[in-house]
């Protein structure tokens, strides 16, 4: 029998916004070719920014949405 972890008011979910621009991704985006390539692969044309998933992050610890688990998002 399977025993999860939201009866523990454990929530299991993860962020995976792909790429943003942080610190840690700097070599790619000061890059001018690797980050004109990456926009293209992404749908909406352009690099991610921290608040975008900082944002998200946000949203997803208020209590109001605790019913939240097991996503990826």
């Amino acid at each position: 029998m399977f025993v999860g972890y939201a009866s523990s008011f454990i929530r299991v979910i993860v962020v995976s916004p792909g790429f943003i621009r942080t610190e840690m991704a700097r070599r790619i985006w000061e890059n001018t070719t690797s980050t004109k390539t990456s926009s293209q692969m992404h749908v909406l044309g352009r690099l991610g920014e921290p608040k975008y998933a900082a944002s998200l992050d946000n949203w997803l610890v208020n209590p109001e949405n605790d019913w939240i688990t097991g996503q990826v998002i």
